[in-house]
């Protein structure tokens, strides 16, 4: 590797061949501000924050200037000051600063770099956008008044997913992050993954807040308020107070949540062991009897409506399992509620989910409000914020019982290849009579966005891949169309990582992003979990045994279709051009 002299701020070091400015700058412990950047995302010197001299006639963005050799950098200088100052006042001039009601007040890296560069006024009079609010999707709210400009969200909806919602329309001033025609982003090919709003540095994108929903059910003496947790919650939400990213706060979030009054408190996770057994099944039987292959996981409706948009002719191939999210509110509306003896209409389901695009799939026609109203991290840390509840203090409490017995498969749903982990685990054992060894299943561990693995189950090399990040489905699936790749199972997650980095988790800044894995230390929460789990197969949920007895006979039966299956369907493809 070829090294590089360099001077930065009179601290000189070595770096390799290609190394950013900014890069640098960092390995020298030399902060130097940005807004537009963000590591492997958006690497586009946009914002001009991150000037710096380098000895050329004119001052260099640090984020795409190239380091070379004897390259001296100065980083800090009252010329520097002043311009960053000016450039941001520029951004603020027609910005709506009405921050203390902004979602995003003490998490906005702008209001963050205003502090930090010390701007008290700004010294230029802006013309307010005054553009309408987009808040039709079920999902995700637009607010273009807040938007600086700095096309990370384009950067992630168009490079990293390539669903190509949104871009850069019109020109000068008048230029604005939009759809095609400039439609509500629910009415174009908007996945409602979410992870434009977690890119996002202000409040221009958020999750549609159904906080008020959930308290208006709760109050409501008449109803009988359950809610769920999908496994990814525990592993990010301690993050919103205060704790290190990656620490698993299950007990705490438990223990919190029942303190806001709902009936009871369920672990999604129960669910996902239901559907392993149902998708399980469902593998089984196209792999023996010549059925559609691959099968495509459907847990991810991200993923789900990506396929409806962009490739409608895999439809075929999902599995039909709802995911577990809707096999819960089904399971709780008909099973539990028989067996508790509770008018199913007077039951309201409310999920807690790291992913906002659940929102979208609560909602959907071929769901029959099996969860009536889904909420996500930031949501649900919100509600506990508003209740004076003291998270940190509080007693570490369980799940409820039945829907709280789950196993070490059903909690790493939330990391990429945790489903189809847990599928072969179960698949395998019901096939060979054995468990499978893990050494096996290893290779489709890690926060890679596309890995595989061959497992030779009953004398068949059976080929798996799991997928995260919707550039990368959209890859392996041209791939498969090509002839160039042949797969019986697959596993494809919307968000890069899966949903431990799912939209509604809680928001990390640039600043921590740019050096931490934040998907992979969330992930290891998850599987920190599954180690320390009674039972780690699906089949061995105790509760999952019972409810087949009980009331579907068993995987795949005809009451188990009826009840914990749906059906997918073709969707027109908009997307927003320059």
């Amino acid at each position: 590797m070829n090294l590089l002299n360099v001077t930065i701020d009179g601290i000189k070091i070595q770096v390799p061949e290609g190394t950013t400015v900014l890069d640098a700058a960092r390995l020298a412990n030399v902060d130097i501000p940005t807004l537009c950047y963000l590591k492997d995302v958006n690497e586009i010197g946009a914002c001009r924050m991150c000037l710096v001299d380098v000895g050329a006639k004119a001052l260099q963005t640090a984020c795409v200037y190239p380091c070379s050799e004897g390259l001296n950098v100065v980083t800090n200088s009252p010329k520097i000051r002043d311009i960053r100052k000016a450039t941001l006042e520029l951004i603020l001039s027609n910005h709506d600063r009405r921050c203390l009601t902004c979602i995003r007040n003490q998490n906005c890296e702008l209001q963050a770099l205003a502090d930090k560069l010390n701007v008290r006024e700004i010294s230029y009079d802006g013309v307010p956008k005054g553009l309408p609010l987009d808040n039709i999707s079920k999902s995700i709210v637009r607010d273009n008044n807040k938007c600086i400009l700095c096309r990370r969200c384009i950067a992630a909806c168009n490079k990293i997913q390539t669903v190509g919602a949104i871009n850069v329309m019109e020109r000068g001033y008048e230029t604005i992050v939009s759809t095609a025609d400039h439609r509500s982003i629910a009415d174009v090919n908007c996945v409602n993954c979410g992870q434009c709003i977690n890119v996002c540095p202000v409040g221009a994108l958020y999750e549609k807040d159904n906080t008020q929903v959930v308290w208006d059910a709760i109050k409501d003496p008449d109803k009988y308020v359950i809610i769920q947790t999908a496994p990814s919650v525990r592993a990010g939400i301690g993050e919103e107070f205060g704790y290190p990213i990656g620490t698993p706060v299950t007990g705490k979030m438990v223990g919190a949540i029942k303190k806001l009054g709902f009936d009871k408190v369920f672990d999604t996770d129960t669910a996902a062991d239901l559907t392993i057994m149902e998708e399980g099944t469902e593998f089984i039987n196209r792999l023996n009897n010549n059925g559609k292959l691959p099968l495509i996981t459907s847990c991810s409706p991200g993923w789900i409506k990506f396929c409806e948009h962009e490739f409608p002719d895999f439809i075929d191939n999902l599995s039909s399992c709802k995911s577990p999210q809707q096999m819960f509110g089904a399971l709780i509306k008909s099973y539990y509620a028989e067996k508790n003896n509770i008018d199913p209409s007077k039951i309201f389901v409310v999920s807690v989910m790291p992913c906002t695009a659940k929102k979208f799939e609560s909602d959907r026609d071929e769901m029959e409000k099996d969860v009536d109203i889904s909420i996500t991290s930031r949501e649900l840390a919100r509600m506990i914020r508003e209740a004076g509840i003291d998270f940190r203090s509080v007693e570490d409490a369980q799940f409820d019982n039945p829907l709280g017995e789950a196993t070490g498969a059903g909690v790493i749903f939330g990391a990429t290849g945790g489903v189809m982990e847990a599928a072969l685990r179960t698949v395998y054992y019901i096939l060979e009579g054995k468990r499978i060894n893990e050494l096996d299943v290893k290779p489709i561990r890690g926060t890679q966005g596309i890995k595989e693995a061959t497992i030779k189950i009953t004398g068949i090399d059976v080929n798996v891949c799991a997928v995260s990040g919707l550039g990368n489905a959209r890859k392996v699936l041209n791939m498969i169309k090509s002839g160039e790749k042949n797969y019986h199972f697959i596993e494809i997650m919307a968000c890069p990582g899966g949903c431990v980095n799912g939209g509604g988790q809680p928001i990390v800044p640039a600043k921590i992003r740019n050096r931490i894995d934040v998907r992979a230390e969330r992930a290891k929460a998850l599987y920190s979990e599954d180690m320390r789990a009674t039972y780690r197969n699906s089949d061995e949920n105790e509760f999952v045994q019972k409810f087949y007895k009980e009331y579907a006979e068993k995987p795949g039966s005809h009451k188990a279709h009826e009840l914990l299956h749906t059906h997918y369907v073709k969707r027109d493809r908009y997307i927003a051009t320059k």
